[in-house]
C-alpha cells in the first residue's frame, strides 16, 4: 500500500468518526428537547380560562368557584393558620382537600390556595415556613390561569415565601425565606431570591441545612 493510500484511509476513518461523533451529539441534544419539552416550564402546564366582560377576570371569581366553597375554605383556612397544634392543621386542611402526607409541618400563618385547595400536594415530612403561601390561581385582565402545586417529600419551604401556580418542589428541595418560585425546584437543590434560583445543591458545601426553615 502506498503512502497515499494510506493518507487515504486515515482520512476515511477521521471522516466516519468525525461523522458519527456528530450523530451522538445530534442523538443527545434531539435527546434534552425532547425531556425539555416533556417537561416544559411553569407556564406550559397551566388551565387557561378566558374570561369575558368590560373588566379583569377577578371579577369573574363566583363563575370561577363556587362562592359558598370559597366561604367555607377562607374559615377552614384562618382556623389552621393560627392553630397551634400541627394534627389539627393537617386535619383540618385535608377537610377542604389538600392533599397532606404523614408528618408534614405548617408554620403559624402559612397560607393554601383559598379558591382551589384541592390542587395542592405536600408529601411526608415537609415544611412549609411561617407565612409562606401557596397558590393555584393567577387572576390575570382577560383570563384566569390554574395549576397543580406540589412539594414533595422532606421540602422545606422558608418563611414568607410565595409558590405560584404549576410549580414542583422536588424532595429534599430547600427554599429560602421570602423567595418567590416561579419555577420548578429539583430535588435536593436549594433555590433563593425573587424569583428563586439554585444556589446549591445536594452534596456541595456553602448550604446551611437549616436556611429555609420556619
Amino acid at each position: 500500500m502506498t503512502h497515499e493510500d494510506d493518507r487515504s484511509g486515515a482520512a476515511g476513518t477521521d471522516s466516519a468518526g468525525a461523522d458519527t461523533a456528530e450523530a451522538d451529539s445530534a442523538e443527545a441534544d434531539a435527546a434534552d428537547t425532547d425531556a425539555a419539552e416533556a417537561d416544559g416550564s411553569r407556564g406550559d402546564r397551566l388551565e387557561r380560562h378566558p374570561t369575558g366582560g368590560v373588566r379583569n377576570s377577578l371579577w369573574s371569581w363566583p363563575d370561577a368557584k363556587s362562592p359558598l366553597a370559597v366561604v367555607r375554605n377562607y374559615v377552614v383556612i384562618v382556623l389552621a393558620r393560627i392553630c397551634p397544634s400541627l394534627r389539627l392543621k393537617n386535619w383540618l386542611l385535608r377537610r377542604i382537600g389538600v392533599t397532606v402526607g404523614a408528618g408534614v409541618s405548617w408554620g403559624l400563618e402559612s397560607t393554601p390556595d383559598v379558591f382551589w385547595p384541592e390542587r395542592i400536594t405536600v408529601g411526608n415530612d415537609a415544611i412549609i415556613g411561617y407565612d409562606a403561601t401557596l397558590l393555584c390561581h393567577e387572576f390575570l385582565q382577560n383570563e384566569y390561569r390554574l395549576g397543580d402545586v406540589v412539594v414533595g417529600d422532606r421540602a422545606m419551604v422558608g418563611a414568607g415565601t410565595i409558590v405560584l401556580p404549576g410549580v414542583t418542589i422536588g424532595e429534599d428541595a430547600r427554599v429560602a425565606a421570602n423567595s418567590l418560585v416561579a419555577e420548578d425546584v429539583p430535588p435536593g437543590t436549594t433555590v433563593a431570591g425573587v424569583p428563586a434560583e439554585v444556589v446549591s445543591r445536594a452534596g456541595e458545601q456553602g448550604g446551611d441545612p437549616n436556611e429555609a426553615d420556619d
